[in-house]
């Protein structure tokens, strides 16, 4: 039954909530209210930077400055009252922040997990400057970020990491700390930042039984609360707030980001579209709340445009891609198949429309260098079976057979393009050529494709895994391949292009040893691989 006090606090509105509760607030909270209802000086019981500080979507004058006040990072409501907090940002010149060319202030507000999104403009193209955040009498730790060359500039070289699928319960964060060593100009984030579900502390392994050397908290995700919650977990990590203090980042998701497998408003368990659209919904506010995005990706409902392009000046075009939110079903029941009649639809779409007239405009009309599709799932279309038959991965674009064959069109008529297709997703490196149909290769290939490995997803892995090898003989544009966890570095100028693929030897325990595994380059005119 509601008593008449309950009755009198549903009828009060959230300002007179403040006013009438505001001194119990801040005894809870550990804020002292301002006059200004709705808004909180900030008096923070802990310190609220502990998710780290980061950079994003560079641009020539620059960049998408963020982090998120969380002083009880793990607890529902993060630590922070329901109400807005102001957020001082700096960018400086040099990295003892002494000369400082920008500032300004932003909202920290509720509704955004008290996250923070500062659109900075009116930098210098191609520098590096530094950046930091104060709330109250609390400041952040220093990030660096880059901006992008001017349009149209003449770019001699373009240094980039790529990473992704970084399980927090299978492993240490070693890989990014070795990634923030680098400093990047930028860092592509494939996807699958975080992974919505929990797997069991103790499972079975070919080898025995296995422990997680980390476990979330929480179970699968399907709140917005749980959402912001892991997010949380893993940015408390500190190897992975150096990498992204170290560099702007360039994210993208995959599939974990809101439920495995999932394509358009469809997920793996036959939920109906319109509930699953609701989990979507708030994954992809969670999404934007922890990622260094400008406005223009804000949510709306269960959609969120993600894919965009960053320009380098005339040497190279990042086209950041999404190859879930527009994905026809799976075909072959979203299982490994052989050669099923659904591959083959003529109406299948992997970008979607607006999506692939969108990218072939930017392909056709650019004047750089080197095209860059960074994507999710792999392009090749490997036969997954070794020996007799034909296997597919229907997640990948081998599962769509019109589509695919539609853009490897679109990019071989790009004459002098040099289109390179970047990818995640494996679970390991792969470096390949794609043709049209891979089981009958062309003369020359189309483009290269390097699939970077996961940075803990699998656990510690092997140099090269036996199944990969068998397959590796079947298809002949599969030309290497690793199975340890880390990340590419890619190293790019006007005469060729370069990935050296940095891996591991561990992730399941603290203190791997890093090495480049192999190191793949392109000569600008030439689809060819050459292996070192």
């Amino acid at each position: 039954m509601t008593t008449r006090i309950e009755t009198a606090r549903l009828a009060m509105s959230r300002r007179n909530l403040l006013r009438g509760f505001g001194g119990a607030a801040a005894a809870l909270f550990g804020l002292k209210l301002s006059a200004t209802p709705l808004m909180a000086q900030a008096i923070f019981r802990d310190y609220p930077f502990q998710l780290g500080v980061a950079s994003g979507e560079a641009a020539a004058d620059g960049f998408v400055l963020w982090t998120r006040l969380a002083p009880s990072p793990l607890e529902y409501g993060h630590g922070m009252p329901a109400a807005a907090v102001e957020v001082r940002w700096e960018v400086a010149a040099d990295e003892g922040m002494r000369e400082i060319v920008q500032s300004g202030t932003a909202l920290a507000r509720p509704e955004l997990g008290h996250s923070v999104h500062a659109e900075v403009s009116g930098l210098l193209p191609g520098r590096p400057y530094w950046y930091r955040f104060s709330a109250g009498q609390e400041r952040s730790m220093r990030g660096r970020a880059m901006t992008a060359p001017a349009p149209g500039a003449s770019v001699d070289r373009v240094r980039f990491a790529i990473a992704g699928c970084q399980n927090y319960e299978h492993g240490y964060y070693t890989a990014h700390r070795f990634l923030a060593e680098e400093q990047p100009d930028l860092v592509f984030c494939y996807g699958d930042y975080i992974y919505e579900g929990r797997g069991r502390r103790i499972w079975n392994s070919a080898d025995g039984p296995r422990e997680n050397p980390r476990q979330v908290t929480g179970d699968e995700l399907y709140s917005i609360d749980d959402y912001r919650r892991r997010y949380a977990e893993y940015k408390m990590d500190a190897d992975l707030q150096a990498a992204h203090a170290a560099a702007p980042w360039f994210v993208t998701w995959d599939d974990h980001e809101i439920d495995n497998n999932w394509v358009s408003h469809l997920d793996q368990d036959e939920v109906p579209p319109a509930i699953f659209r609701l989990r979507q919904q708030m994954a992809m506010q969670a999404y934007y709340e922890n990622m260094p995005l400008r406005a223009s990706s804000l949510p709306i409902g269960p959609s969120m445009r993600l894919y965009r392009q960053a320009r380098y000046g005339d040497l190279l075009d990042l086209n950041l891609l999404d190859t879930r939110q527009y994905r026809s079903d799976q075909p072959c029941g979203d299982g490994w198949q052989a050669d099923c009649a659904e591959i083959a639809r003529q109406d299948a779409q992997v970008l979607g429309a607006a999506q692939a007239d969108w990218l072939d405009e930017r392909l056709r009309s650019s004047e750089a260098t080197w095209q860059v599709l960074a994507q999710q799932v792999m392009m090749m279309d490997l036969d997954r079976q070794p020996g007799e038959g034909y296997l597919v991965n229907p997640d990948s674009w081998g599962g769509y057979r019109a589509p695919r064959a539609r853009l490897l069109e679109t990019l071989r008529d790009l004459r002098g393009k040099n289109p390179v297709v970047l990818t995640g997703d494996e679970h390991q490196n792969f470096a390949g050529e794609l043709h049209l149909d891979g089981r009958d290769p062309g003369a020359e290939p189309i483009a290269p494709e390097f699939v970077t490995t996961s940075i803990t997803s699998n656990g510690d892995g092997v140099e090269q895994r036996e199944d990969t090898i068998a397959r590796a003989a079947e298809n002949l544009q599969f030309k290497w391949h690793n199975a340890q966890r880390g990340f590419a570095l890619c190293d790019v100028t006007k005469e060729r292009w370069q990935t050296d693929f940095r891996v591991l030897d561990k992730v399941t325990e603290r203190g791997g040893t890093m090495r480049s595994a192999k190191v793949a380059t392109v000569e600008t005119g030439s689809a060819r691989l050459h292996l070192d």
